[in-house]
């Protein structure tokens, strides 16, 4: 995805790094379409195939005369950019249809860092890049050191604008340092249905691992957030959040040994909540036993409002 800097209403604008053209208002390859009703939509599919590049502007931002024009547009030859003024708009345009539009026409920086920040991120990935821009992390064997009551509090359900497929979970841990891989409810039981879009993460003071490598306490997340789905194959990819749901509900405590020391997970206490084994098995926190291998994500390094330094710290 294209660059444009719109300089049609300014003097000699400075030009931000990442520009592929700075627009005067005219060009010879490109079409200028108002898109304010069915006319402006009208009037742009009507270029397609004659020009090289349709520009359209929206007064009142809209997705779907959008992404008609994307679809038209898509292996005709001729190119679509979008006036794009609100950070809020940006990934609509750059990803509708999965395909998105091959520009976008931002105004002048000053007074709007943000909205070129995010085009410059999205400029240079994909949408396959940017829902699988995980940090790299490798699984390691925990043991199940021992299994105990954990008294009833808050519990934290995930729900994810994705659906999870079998083995993958998110990381998730009372120290950042030995974080579990509790897997998705993709597996029905005897007397629920599954929930492919669901986590149930445990205790809201436990940490999990966000798509950007950090750490967050689930008590932090918010809809919108992206997080870390990982799987024991070596799969990554981060995933939005639609939706938490905090309830209260019994727990058990399993202490771990881990490649790095102890560390220990307060799931609630039900069939439904999983983790994934050594072995490769989803397997129900209830069923779980004393001396049985799961798997984990081990980090020396401390943490400092969830991102990792060096350091030494101590979590019990």
């Amino acid at each position: 995805m294209e660059i444009w800097l719109d300089a049609s209403g300014a003097d000699s604008p400075d030009i931000p790094e990442g520009v592929s053209r700075v627009w005067s208002g005219s060009s010879a390859d490109v079409a200028e379409v108002a898109l304010d009703d069915h006319r402006g939509q009208d009037e742009a599919l009507s270029l397609i195939g004659l020009v090289p590049w349709i520009l359209v502007r929206c007064g009142d931002w809209t997705m779907i005369p959008l992404e008609n024009i994307v679809a038209a547009t898509y292996g005709s030859g001729t190119k679509l950019a979008s006036a794009i003024s609100r950070e809020v708009d940006l990934n609509g345009a750059a990803f509708s249809l999965q395909h998105g539009v091959d520009a976008v026409l931002l105004p002048p920086e000053e007074g709007f860092e943000s909205l070129w920040a995010t085009a410059n991120e999205l400029a240079s990935a994909t949408p396959d890049s940017i829902s699988e821009s995980v940090s790299n992390h490798s699984l390691v064997t925990a043991s199940v050191v021992s299994i105990e009551s954990g008294g009833v509090g808050e519990r934290v359900c995930v729900d994810l604008i994705e659906r999870l497929s079998l083995g993958e979970g998110l990381a998730i841990g009372s120290s950042a340092s030995s974080l579990c891989l509790v897997h998705g409810e993709t597996l029905p039981s005897e007397f629920v249905p599954s929930r492919p879009f669901r986590v149930n993460a445990g205790a809201i003071h436990a940490y999990v691992l966000m798509a950007d490598g950090s750490t967050r306490y689930l008590s932090e997340l918010e809809a919108g957030d992206k997080v870390a789905v990982l799987s024991l194959n070596g799969s990554q990819r981060g995933v939005v959040i639609g939706r938490l749901k905090v309830e209260r509900r019994p727990f058990i405590i399993l202490r771990l040994s881990t490649p790095l020391g102890e560390g220990q997970i307060m799931l609630q206490q039900a069939e439904t909540v999983r983790l994934v084994m050594a072995s490769g098995e989803a397997l129900p926190v209830t069923h779980i036993e004393e001396g049985d291998q799961i798997m984990a994500l081990n980090e020396a390094s401390m943490r400092h409002i969830g991102k990792a330094v060096s350091g030494e710290v101590a979590e019990r």
